[in-house]
């Protein structure tokens, strides 16, 4: 198909991935053609849903919050602060990580990452060595960054910078006095499953990929440290972004939303569950509210439906 994915769609895949390009989209696109030249705001509300990812922890709640800012014509005030409940699990895994690495025969901890006591969390790790210490000083260096984005932590296996811009200093480099713990680290596999498919991910890639905003993040810190301990076949699959979306509790709802915004930008009458609280929001249509929510919902349904196809090692 002879055709330019729009910057709008790149949350959704890759510019290159072509063949995921369907009469919807085209469609989706000639609604905005109508629209042009689009106005500050109407640009601005396409800008919200470029940067929605239904694989955050409160992705229902971003989903409401961009369906209001389109009902008011204008990206509402919205705080740009970590949710509380999230802050105090990134804080309390780096304290009990970071305590360990300084003392690993620390014991009676008493705090607890989403509901995980702390005791719980260093006895996945076993017995203490220098490579296990490495590794965990990696998963606080992690951690670190989440709650100090000006403290970066540098990535093992992922080449790559937050944007998918390349890396600027190569891992063998930065890491140039441990190269040893880094191939080890490489070299250890995960093997677990995507979509029930077997499939496997590097313990350094699932470190890199450790996201702080997943809905995930105990769970994938869970298997991490498992890893880290030896347990290379845990009994849930790691997760991170995309990867193995459809375990996300969240999805029911965003297939509500997105059902909804069907019936608003489409018309007609409801196939599936909605929730009749949008459609209210929403208010009347508008060629722009058409176009917003209809970029919204193909966003929302894209996002819980593709396969995740890439193997992190």
């Amino acid at each position: 198909m002879d055709y330019q994915l729009r910057s709008c769609w790149f949350n959704c895949f890759s510019p290159d991935d072509k063949k995921l390009i369907d009469e919807e989209i085209l469609r989706i696109d000639k609604m905005e053609d109508s629209l042009a030249p689009l106005g500050e705001q109407t640009a601005a509300l396409r800008g919200l849903i470029t940067r929605f990812e239904s694989c955050y922890h409160e992705a229902d709640k971003e989903a409401e919050y961009i369906i209001e800012s389109i009902a008011a014509g204008r990206c509402l005030e919205q705080s740009n602060e970590r949710p509380p409940r999230r802050k105090k699990q990134l804080q309390n895994a780096r304290d009990i990580l970071s305590n360990w690495c300084r003392n690993p025969s620390v014991h009676d901890v008493v705090l607890d990452v989403g509901g995980i006591p702390g005791d719980k969390l260093l006895y996945l790790i076993g017995e203490v060595s220098p490579l296990k210490v490495w590794q965990v000083e990696r998963i606080v260096d992690r951690l670190t960054e989440a709650l100090e984005p000006n403290r970066r932590y540098h990535r093992m296996a992922l080449g790559l910078g937050d944007y998918g811009e390349p890396g600027c200093c190569r891992a063998e480099e930065y890491y140039k006095n441990s190269l040893t713990f880094l191939e080890q680290t490489k070299q250890t596999m995960i093997y677990d499953t995507v979509d029930d498919h077997k499939s496997k991910v590097s313990l350094a890639m699932a470190i890199d990929m450790l996201m702080p905003c997943h809905w995930n993040f105990v769970g994938s810190l869970v298997v991490i440290l498992r890893a880290v301990g030896g347990e290379l076949r845990p009994n849930r699959p790691f997760t991170c972004c995309s990867r193995n979306i459809k375990l996300n509790p969240l999805c029911g709802k965003l297939k509500i939303v997105s059902n909804t915004l069907g019936v608003f930008w489409k018309g007609g009458e409801a196939a599936e569950a909605i929730d009749c609280d949008i459609l209210e929001i929403l208010g009347r249509g508008t060629p722009a509210k058409h176009w917003l929510a209809a970029s919204l919902d193909k966003t929302i349904r894209l996002h819980i439906s593709l396969p995740f196809e890439v193997e992190l090692v």
